[in-house]
């Protein structure tokens, strides 16, 4: 977990991401569908990307596949969104839920793991529910309006995001302190 600890940044860039994404879709909440979609499309490759490059720069021991994974799923889900702007409501609810899903299968892994490196760390465990939880209630509760996923969705982006930014500032004053590590 060494090298989740030095990229510390990464994770702190994915939470402000996050939480743009969630603000930019509360301020403007009649958003058109394909906006909707252009707005997850960009995200979700910005988001696989940064976790590639996090593979990319530490990728020295432990299971980087499952980040690079995390990673390749982003970035499909977003062209699946700049490919198929036409896709309706549903479909999208489905992309996204999926996704989430898919994100906190891999977040929890990569707690599970970390909770050896940092004492009492549960904020990239409580991502991961979050997600496995949003994507769940989106997959299971597909008709719902725009207005509300878009509302939905940015009350994700932005709880998913505070969370991460927590995670890697508690990361940086761990590598910086020496304290908190097992």
């Amino acid at each position: 977990m060494e090298p989740l600890i030095r990229s510390w940044w990464l994770l702190a860039l994915r939470g402000v991401l996050a939480v743009v994404f969630g603000v930019a879709a509360l301020i403007w909440p009649g958003l058109t569908l394909l906006v909707l979609v252009t707005l997850f499309g960009a995200y979700a490759i910005v988001d696989g990307v940064v976790a590639i490059l996090s593979v990319v720069r530490h990728r020295e021991r432990g299971r980087w596949w499952a980040v690079l994974l995390e990673g390749v799923f982003g970035i499909l889900a977003g062209l699946v969104a700049f490919l198929l702007p036409g896709i309706t409501a549903v479909a999208l609810v489905f992309v996204i839920g999926v996704w989430a899903m898919l994100t906190g299968l891999m977040e929890i892994s990569a707690a599970l793991r970390l909770r050896r490196m940092i004492e009492n760390e549960w904020m990239l465990g409580l991502a991961g529910i979050l997600s496995l939880v949003f994507g769940a209630a989106l997959v299971v509760f597909p008709g719902a309006g725009a207005l509300a996923l878009v509302t939905l969705i940015a009350a994700y982006a932005i709880v998913f995001g505070v969370a991460m930014l927590f995670l890697g500032l508690r990361l940086r004053n761990a590598r910086t302190s020496g304290f908190g590590l097992i």
